[in-house]
């Protein structure tokens, strides 16, 4: 960590007069393709539906951490068991070759505190991370409206671009998405994953990333052949590790809260260390851990109130993330 960074609290959120309205529209439309979605693939999340594999270990927070990041679930060193859901991201059950977003969510056990959601006690803290530094769109509304074209299929999603974007913005836009989707990915055990949007630290800000460590191994040709077999064959073979760090809230412009597509600038420091020990993913307590993560709740929302998420984004989650947990009978 640089010695002259410091972190400010001056962050704010600029919350919409109409986002209510518009929040409950996007989780009635993310509702209408999850039911849709189920009736083909039978009951499953929106988005995240297809669950690559689990695991269950341990986070430890570590002592020497700068002041900024002794909040909540990491005010001081303890050690919490976690599950660990990892998935592609799209609306169908597609084969783990197709481009896709991946998801590396867990669900952090035994916390203690207030909950995000000011319903009383947080049961998890819960962090949803992705296999992109930033979110593709600045905005709920244009993420929104691009899953509700892309639900319906290639022609659809290509009519939607070239309407919002234009004859020559539509092209660019388009392959733009296709590069973001068709991004190299080498296995779960050997990418950094991130929380691309902000999530508040006690009174400051930050984002969140997984750096695997050198001993989970290289990437393995032929992995996206079979996500899960890549990484429970490690899992079965060795302990895998990753730094949890955290990136702090500078100012407005290199560490917007708001625009969720804009890369912050600062530097990350490593607060914590996941640690998932050598267990057999296809063992019957494998399949048991399996089937009660596929049933539970992996929601950002679900989290300490000292880590509350923040932004535009995070804020339309919080309601669509719970009309499809409702749709699977999760919540």
């Amino acid at each position: 960590m640089e010695h002259n960074l410091k972190p400010s609290t001056a962050w704010k959120e600029s919350v919409g007069p109409d986002e209510a309205q518009r929040f409950a529209g996007y989780g009635h439309q993310f509702a209408a393709i999850q039911a849709r979605k189920s009736k083909r693939y039978g009951v499953g999340r929106a988005l995240h539906r297809k669950q690559i594999t689990v695991a269950q270990g341990t986070l430890e927070v570590l002592a020497d951490v700068p002041e900024f990041a002794r909040q909540g679930l990491f005010a001081a060193p303890k050690q919490f068991t976690v599950w660990v859901r990892l998935s592609n991201g799209g609306l169908d059950r597609a084969a783990d070759r197709t481009p896709d977003i991946r998801g590396f969510a867990m669900r952090v056990l035994g916390v203690q505190g207030d909950s995000a959601l000011g319903n009383g006690p947080a049961v998890s803290q819960d962090f949803a991370l992705i296999n992109q530094e930033v979110f593709g769109f600045p905005s709920s509304a244009e993420f929104v409206d691009f899953v509700v074209a892309a639900s319906s299929g290639m022609g659809s999603l290509l009519r939607y671009v070239l309407k919002r974007y234009g004859f020559l913005g539509g092209p660019l836009r388009l392959a733009k998405m296709i590069g973001t989707m068709g991004k190299p990915f080498g296995g779960f055990a050997t990418e950094m994953v991130y929380s691309a949007a902000p999530i508040a630290c006690g009174p400051y800000a930050v984002r969140v990333r997984l750096v695997p460590a050198q001993g989970n191994g290289p990437a393995t040709s032929g992995a996206n052949q079979d996500w899960g077999a890549d990484f429970n064959t490690r899992l079965m073979d060795r302990e895998l590790q990753w730094d949890l760090q955290l990136q702090p809230y500078l100012d407005d412009k290199n560490t917007p809260i708001e625009d969720a597509s804009v890369n912050w600038t600062s530097p990350y420091t490593t607060v914590a260390r996941l640690v998932l020990p050598k267990q057999d993913s296809n063992s019957a307590q494998g399949k048991a851990l399996a089937g009660e993560v596929e049933k539970s709740v992996f929601d950002p929302w679900q989290a300490l109130a000292a880590h509350r998420p923040l932004g535009d984004v995070q804020r339309a989650r919080k309601v669509v993330y719970f009309e499809s947990q409702k749709g699977r009978g999760a919540a």
